[in-house]
């Protein structure tokens, strides 16, 4: 039957539904009665094809050993596709933020951060984009240390065929490149290098850099802050397929410290400004921001 699950596994409940399937609680009676998430996935589609994502996030979690992306400790076949079963990790960097009674401290937005940009070396330096990175899928255990999750959205990309065409149906709206919405598809890891620019400054400022209902509201938002795209800095701006279908009257841009009125470093800005770039050649890298100085200052609070 569907709920199919294996004897060393004890249902405790369900912990939420999302897109791609089903996570259920568990309790593994064969480790030390350890807790455990399984994440049923359904791998066909409504016309009977083996579902991509599903397979994709299968491979990636396969072939991925780090610290800093989640483990995936056994899967099992059921009617409806294959359970995956992962650590139990009881937040989310999300739910870290919503939580008004312990906001984040600098130290530990330092901290998440860095783990953010090591999972993210990892998976590049094998080739592989994630595609989704925001706070809901960034999952922190009860060392407090942060995990990279969903790789349901996850891409191998090739350096040497930088013509190569991706869908532009990814990322959740408010994480997504402008490149993307402007309706680029031959993107590459440096679309994640964006997110996480999004979800640090989201770390610092409490609230979305950028809430966007719409995505032509999404692109606005972005234009207000950042300035209309200077075409000598990021030249190749013109021959995005919706550049010129989706124009916007002349900004020039916000000032980062007024949009971050209680930065601490101006290093806490430079990493913001280094990640939250036009020019997708122009952003850091994992490794390089990594590098940056903003780790290097100390722990402040």
């Amino acid at each position: 039957m569907e709920d199919y699950m294996p004897p060393r596994y004890q249902l405790l409940g369900r912990i939420g539904e999302g897109v791609h399937g089903v996570v259920v609680k568990a309790r593994d009676l064969s480790n030390d009665d350890n807790i455990v998430a399984i994440k049923k996935l359904t791998l066909r589609t409504k016309h009977g094809w083996i579902a991509p994502n599903a397979i994709r996030e299968i491979k990636v979690l396969q072939n991925s050993q780090c610290e800093n992306i989640l483990s995936l400790l056994d899967m099992y076949p059921d009617l409806s596709g294959m359970s995956l079963v992962f650590e139990y990790m009881p937040h989310t960097l999300y739910s870290k933020m919503k939580d008004e009674e312990h906001p984040l401290s600098r130290g530990e937005i330092r901290r998440y951060t860095a783990m953010l940009l090591n999972g993210l070396k990892y998976l590049h330096n094998l080739k592989i984009m994630h595609r989704d990175i925001k706070p809901a899928n960034l999952l922190i255990d009860k060392r407090d240390v942060l995990k990279i999750a969903d790789f349901g959205l996850a891409r191998l990309f090739d350096d040497q065929q930088p013509g190569k065409v991706y869908s532009p149906q990814v990322a959740t709206r408010w994480y997504r490149a402008p490149e993307i919405l402007w309706g680029c598809q031959t993107y590459g890891p440096s679309v994640d290098m964006w997110a996480t620019g999004c979800v640090f400054a989201e770390m610092l400022r409490g609230v979305p850099l950028f809430a966007g209902v719409t995505d032509i509201e999404q692109l606005a938002l972005v234009v207000r802050t950042l300035g209309t795209p200077n075409l000598k800095d990021w030249p190749e701006v013109r021959s995005l397929p919706d550049y010129n279908k989706i124009r916007f009257p002349n900004a020039s841009g916000e000032r980062w410290e007024d949009i971050f009125p209680s930065f601490t470093s101006k290093s806490e800005i430079g990493l913001v400004d280094s990640l939250v770039t036009y020019n997708p050649s122009s952003r850091l890298t994992a490794a390089e921001a990594m590098q940056h100085p903003y780790f290097t200052e100390g722990d402040k609070n």
